[in-house]
């Protein structure tokens, strides 16, 4: 009920208010359990206002992340996916936590967020900037049940999905994708994917995929060091973002991808992938197995390797190398 409760409230907007009769009826509940409901709601951080003759209205919202919020916004989006929703306000890593649960047996669709991370970690081991209450730092737990050789494909599949979603809430910014892992605006970074995988018998056990989206953060959250090559949606905006609304934008666009990867195999991913991608036919240096190397990445195969013609003419397909885009 606190979930229905929180839309009509929120449908009213912050200047509006809505009787509690008006409640009452559209939950098919007494008034005396919308005002309990109402006490439950302001115990979550919202700030409600109640006016004996005019009813209540929504003032503002918690700046942290809710397991209310995130289950309205994911039911309003259809998700059905999730299989639980784990909050914290400090872990080391949502990676570790999210580990540890699906060892425990959790099922897929477990989702771990904290509002920050003291050591949050990106692809090869990089520290990922993680503050309090500014992104979404968050890992999910993937039982695909495949083998182990088609794991580079999530990686990808994942990408997409965040990147449509993040398209879609920030617009109209030119978000894409860098092969393999990370969303560019402007060719700066703002969000970073991690796919960790555990197999048995070379089937894929599990999978924790780890996303960090740089929402809300400001330059002031930046070591000066990475301001070229770092951003966030909000300075690119101007404007702060409800982080709510991007994590079930994200689960609704991977859900559909998940479903048609699932029904259809890589190609239509592979498809949108290349469509998305911002370092696609532009020359670029690739440090491959710690050696330096230079070619244009031109696509991707079947197997969701990417393929680069090297400068000798010769079209090689890479798994795990760095790519470094040239500048401009």
């Amino acid at each position: 009920m606190n979930n229905r409760l929180l839309e009509l409230l929120e449908q009213q907007g912050s200047e509006h208010y809505i009787s509690g009769e008006q409640l009452s009826q559209a939950l098919q509940v007494s008034r005396t359990a919308i005002w309990k409901q109402i006490k439950k709601l302001e115990a979550a951080g919202y700030r409600i206002e109640a006016s004996r003759r005019l009813g209540y209205r929504l003032i503002d919202r918690p700046s942290k992340l809710t397991a209310l919020e995130l289950g309205a916004k994911l039911g309003e989006k259809g998700v059905a996916m999730i299989g639980g929703i784990r909050l914290f306000d400090e872990v080391d890593s949502t990676q570790n936590i999210a580990q540890r649960l699906a060892e425990e047996g959790a099922p897929e669709g477990t989702l771990v967020i904290a509002e920050q991370q003291t050591n949050g970690r990106g692809r090869m081991g990089r520290k990922w900037v993680s503050p309090s209450g500014k992104g979404i730092w968050m890992s999910f737990i993937l039982r695909p049940g495949m083998p182990i050789h088609f794991a580079p494909q999530l990686t990808l599949l994942t990408a997409v999905a965040l990147c449509r979603a993040l398209r879609a809430a920030a617009a109209p910014l030119d978000i894409g994708i860098k092969w393999p892992n990370d969303l560019l605006v402007g060719g700066r970074k703002i969000s970073g994917i991690l796919l960790e995988t555990t197999a048995e018998e070379e089937r894929l056990r599990y999978v924790i995929a780890g996303i960090g989206i740089s929402v809300n953060l400001t330059e002031d959250d930046y070591p000066p060091e990475l301001l070229d090559i770092a951003t966030s949606l909000r300075i690119q905006l101007g404007r702060e973002l409800d982080r709510a609304e991007i994590v079930a934008s994200f689960f609704a666009q991977f859900q559909q991808l998940y479903a048609v990867y699932q029904r259809e195999g890589f190609a239509p991913i592979q498809t949108i992938w290349e469509a998305l991608s911002v370092t696609l036919h532009k020359p670029t240096r690739l440090i491959v197995g710690g050696k330096s190397t230079t070619g244009t990445p031109i696509g991707l195969n079947d197997q969701g390797a990417l393929l680069v013609r090297m400068d000798d003419g010769a079209v090689v397909p890479l798994f795990s190398a760095e790519q470094v885009p040239p500048q401009g």
